[in-house]
């Protein structure tokens, strides 16, 4: 849910939609595959790249984490149709997501 939240802001924010596809922009059902989609990613391709680029990790001391978020949103764009966003717009994006991630994270408590 956190991550269809995310991906709905990050789109209205940041991405434009092809001509022809402004129906997609009030469509929950696109918003929810965007969130599939980013979820999916960030589990499977995400520790691939991670470990892939775990030298330039260690070289920026972790600078290029945001470089890394970036290009799994920039995939997760890629991945879905009629969407586009540009390399600054995937940037705001995995700030923006980090952002509410740590929202979430701080006013959620943990259930035991």
């Amino acid at each position: 849910m956190v991550s269809t939240a995310a991906m709905f802001i990050c789109i209205r924010l940041f991405a434009t939609f092809a001509d022809g596809a402004e129906s997609l922009q009030n469509s929950l059902g696109f918003y929810m595959l965007a969130g599939l989609v980013f979820s999916l990613v960030n589990s499977i391709v995400r520790p691939i790249a991670t470990i892939f680029s775990l030298p330039l990790l260690l070289l920026t001391l972790g600078v290029f984490t945001v470089i890394l978020n970036a290009a799994m949103v920039a995939l997760t764009i890629w991945i879905l149709p009629n969407v586009s966003m540009s390399f600054w717009g995937a940037i705001g994006s995995c700030l923006t997501i980090s952002l509410i991630n740590y929202l979430v994270n701080i006013t959620v408590t943990d259930v035991k």
